[in-house]
């Protein structure tokens, strides 16, 4: 048997550490009600267990900031960019395609990894930025935030020399 394994599921899987743990608590509650009589819990719903942070990239040019951020699956419309001094805010909701109603024709879910909710994510730019000036756009679930630097940020950089110490020779005594 590998040694992978005998590990506890939390430590051998590639998901949120929190994910890993939330699913072994489950089935350890599932087995103590079937095991005792009791009558099954209702699962925990699976966005509380995810983390729908949105992940970024930040990069920057002499003339501008740009901001990625990945947002598969939120509509446009759902998306709110707030900039207020120094601090950049994205916030939105990614809404759920499940149907809460329970009827005869409703699909039924046996396992729901993808998420859903409310998420928010703000920077702290280390400039202050004309609001009127930044572009934003979304493709393909990518939101891209362009900042402008502003002019005094632009001045062209001035390289810096070196200085090392001088190397003192020293005799070897034969």
């Amino acid at each position: 048997m590998p040694v992978r394994n005998m590990l506890p599921r939390l430590w051998r899987d590639d998901r949120h550490p929190l994910s890993s743990l939330h699913d072994e608590i489950d089935e350890l509650l599932e087995t103590w009600t079937k095991d005792f009589g009791f009558p099954q819990m209702p699962r925990m719903p699976a966005q509380w267990a995810k983390d729908i942070s949105p992940r970024m990239n930040v990069s920057e040019t002499d003339k501008e900031l740009q901001i990625t951020a990945e947002l598969p699956g939120v509509d446009q419309n759902d998306i709110e960019i707030t900039l207020t001094g120094g601090d950049l805010l994205i916030k939105g909701e990614k809404k759920s395609e499940i149907d809460e109603k329970k009827d005869e024709r409703s699909r039924s879910y046996h396992r729901v990894e993808r998420s859903f909710g409310s998420f928010q994510r703000r920077l702290s730019l280390p400039y202050d930025v004309d609001a009127d000036k930044v572009q934003a756009s979304f493709k393909d679930g990518v939101l891209t935030l362009t900042l402008p630097k502003p002019s005094e940020v632009q001045k062209s950089a001035k390289k810096i020399e070196i200085k090392g110490e001088k190397q003192i020779e020293t005799k070897r005594a034969a």
